[in-house]
Formats: C-alpha cells, sequence, structure tokens
C-alpha cells in the first residue's frame, strides 16, 4: 500500500540528506530530481553543518574513533570523531568529491586509538573496520586489505563479534550486521572476490537462521533491544536496521525476500502507527555536533522513512 499523500508530504518536509532518498525510494522522482536535492547535501542543511566541524588535518574532533582528549569519562561513546562523521555523511549520500583530498589527509594524520595503528589498515574491532571499509571505499581508498580481514576473521558460526580479541567465539548481531554493511558496500562499489562474497552470504546466514530476533540454541528472544528502534542506528542492532540492510542486498543480488524475514517484518509492520509513522524510541547516549532527529516518543521522520521503505520492498515483492 503506497504511503499517504499527507505522510509524504510531511516526509518531503526535510533536510536534504533525508528528502533525496524518500524522493527516489518512496515517490519514485525521476532521477534528476532526486540527484539535484541531493547535491543540495554539500551546501545546506546537515551535511553542510558537519563538514564545517572538519578540521584542517582532515579529521573531525581530533581523533579517529573517539575525539581528542576522550577519557572516558562521560555518558555514552562521543559520536563526533572521524569514523563518525564520515559515516554520517556517506550515509546522507555526499558526493565524494565534496571532500577531496581529505582520504589523504586522514592517512597522513590519523591514528587508530588502538596501538596507533595507520587509519586506512583498519585495527581489530569489526565494527570499527566496517565503517573504514566502506568510508575508504566512497573515497577511493584502496581498503581490499580490510576486506580480506573479514574473511579472515569470520567465526565458525558464520558471523562476526567485536570481542573476538578477548576471546569470544561466538558472533555477535550487532557486530555482524555491522560487518554486512560494510562488506555490501565494498561489493557494491569495488570488484570482489568470491571469497568476500561467500564471507557475506554466511554472515547473512547467521542472522536469517536466528530470523533476525532470537537464540538459536533456545528459540528466545535475543534481547529487547531487537523490537527497538532509535535512529540514528549507530552501531546497534534493531530488526528494522537489520531489514533494512536485507533490503539492499536483495536487491544488489537481483533476489526476491527471504522468507525468514517474515517475523522481523512483523515486527516492524506492529510498530507502524495509525498513522504510518514510526516513534523514536531512543538514541544511543553521547556527545554529537547536532541533533538530526527527534527526541523519544515524537514520530521519527527517519525511522518512518525506513520503515515504509521496507514494508513497501516486502509487500511490493510479495504480493497477497
Amino acid at each position: 500500500m503506497p504511503p499517504a499523500p499527507e505522510l509524504l508530504t510531511w516526509l518531503l518536509d526535510a533536510d536534504p540528506a533525508l528528502r533525496w532518498q524518500v524522493e527516489r525510494d518512496l515517490v519514485g522522482a525521476p532521477e534528476d530530481v532526486w540527484q539535484a536535492t541531493r547535491a543540495r547535501v554539500a551546501t545546506e542543511g546537515f551535511g553542510a553543518r558537519l563538514l564545517a566541524q572538519q578540521d584542517p588535518d582532515g579529521q573531525w574532533a581530533g581523533g579517529a574513533f573517539f575525539p581528542a582528549g576522550f577519557q572516558g569519562d562521560e555518558e555514552g561513546q562521543p559520536w563526533t570523531a572521524t569514523t563518525w562523521s564520515l559515516s554520517s555523511l556517506r550515509d546522507w549520500g555526499l558526493d565524494a568529491a565534496a571532500l577531496a583530498g581529505t582520504a589523504e589527509k586522514i592517512a597522513a594524520n590519523s591514528r587508530w586509538e588502538y596501538e596507533d595503528l595507520p587509519y586506512w589498515d583498519g585495527e581489530v574491532d569489526c565494527c570499527i573496520n566496517s565503517w573504514t571499509l566502506a568510508n575508504g571505499v566512497w573515497l577511493g581508498v584502496d581498503v581490499s586489505g580490510i576486506a580480506q580481514w573479514f574473511v579472515d576473521h569470520r567465526l565458525p558460526d558464520g558471523g562476526w563479534n567485536c570481542e573476538w580479541v578477548e576471546g569470544s567465539t561466538r558472533s555477535s548481531f550487532h557486530s555482524t550486521l555491522n560487518s554486512l554493511k560494510g562488506l555490501l558496500y565494498y561489493e557494491t562499489d569495488a570488484r570482489t572476490g568470491a571469497d568476500v562474497r561467500a564471507a557475506r552470504r554466511a554472515g547473512e546466514e547467521y542472522l536469517l537462521e536466528r530470523r533476525l530476533l532470537r537464540r538459536l540454541s533456545t528459540g528466545e528472544p535475543v534481547g529487547p533491544w531487537a523490537t527497538h528502534f532509535g535512529y540514528p542506528f549507530r552501531w546497534g542492532f534493531s530488526a528494522l536496521n537489520a531489514l533494512d540492510y536485507f533490503r539492499a542486498a536483495a536487491l544488489h543480488d537481483g533476489v526476491g525476500p527471504d522468507p525468514r524475514l517474515a517475523d522481523a517484518v512483523a515486527v516492524v509492520r506492529a510498530a507502524r502507527r495509525p498513522d504510518g509513522t514510526w516513534l523514536q524510541e531512543g538514541r544511543h547516549p553521547g556527545r554529537v555536533w547536532f541533533e538530526i532527529d527527534v527526541p523519544p516518543g515524537e514520530p521519527s521522520r527517519w525511522l518512518t522513512f525506513y520503515g515504509t521503505r521496507v514494508l513497501d520492498w516486502w509487500d511490493g515483492a510479495r504480493p497477497a
């Protein structure tokens, strides 16, 4: 069922970072229309504001994953440093040309807080490596070494866990979804070997076997966070975040939705309010440059966009 006209009007009354995606994926606007809106990300709204925060050395907030001087003595993870800022700009559709020279500056000036490793080589955390992989492809960096890292560090059950360094041998929903997002972006925009594709599909199977919601061993819900929807998604797993990934992966692979997504789709559908919106249920705490969505309890344009897009895909590919 297409979104109601008043819902589309509300969604279109948004920052260019969201509006162009609504035009493309929900309205079906001609490419020249949504591309013109997308071009505005560099000069208006969220995109322009975040670009203005970039340091002369190419970083944001003086650090790779954490802002310079961060001591861990504040609530939550700060979201202002280089990795988070690049990921936001990429997600918002910024043309990489607006960051000409940034990749080189980061290579020269940014090191990971973990063992002072070079930025574009990645480090040992699979979530951090996933964002670095996608951001590197976007900015034209050779990050094939990070792609191979995912092949080499996939766990026996098919996925990944950022705690593998601490000895974990079982995959994590959060870590696996983030890893899959990075690998899919790499496949979309780079030459990809069969081993990388096989790793991505094994990670997808890990989540699909669990229906995106349940423990494989007991069938019990994996955690309340799986059905808790908040934007920005950051590193957190949710049924909505995962379904948005599986939509993108299915379109990339030219296949229909996997039937094992049905339970997660039902969760997303049940969260839609009668007016077609989804509520912001809570955001990850931590320092930000500026807010890009509403406080908890209010209708979220971002979540409504993602929820509507996922259901449109599922319902359109699986007619009644």
